[in-house]
């Protein structure tokens, strides 16, 4: 009688335990994918989008009357809103909003009240430190201006 040693290979278990890994580590970053929540800057992106077109006008019209100065004074912790001298003498109105990229819940606004020299001082003392951009919507007469800047508080 003969005695016959089976040989065992242990390189189909190692793959198939390699591919049954590789298929759980795919399924576990799918499934932490999908329960990501993904949110849009703002909620209404689509009906902005469409309406984007007269707001490139609007920009345009707002530079060729003369530039709105956005001034940001970290020391004094306020921003000075500078209107052209060409609306001196009209009827101007509108708001300031205060836009925070990262948290849609600091965003608010404020009413465009301005001096007699065009200019209204805005305390930024209470704002978070960070990145704001601060959006300029006025109109004068029948026609509707805006200006942007993105500043940082410290």
């Amino acid at each position: 009688m003969t005695t016959e040693h089976k040989t065992t290979t242990l390189w189909p278990y190692g793959i198939i335990a390699a591919i049954v890994l590789f298929a759980g580590y795919i399924i576990f970053f799918v499934t932490k994918a999908m329960r990501q929540d993904v949110d849009l800057v703002s909620k209404n992106y689509y009906e902005q989008e469409i309406a984007y077109q007269d707001h490139i006008n609007t920009v345009g019209r707002t530079v060729a009357v003369g530039e709105v100065a956005i001034t940001y004074k970290a020391e004094d912790q306020h921003i000075l809103l500078q209107l052209p001298e060409g609306f001196q003498g009209q009827a101007v109105r509108g708001a300031v909003s205060f836009f925070r990229p990262s948290d849609e819940g600091l965003d608010f606004e404020v009413p465009l009240q301005l001096g007699r020299d065009q200019s209204q001082l805005l305390e930024t003392d209470t704002l978070q430190q960070g990145l704001w951009k601060v959006r300029v919507n006025f109109s004068a007469g029948n026609e509707v201006y805006f200006a942007e800047k993105a500043i940082s508080i410290k």
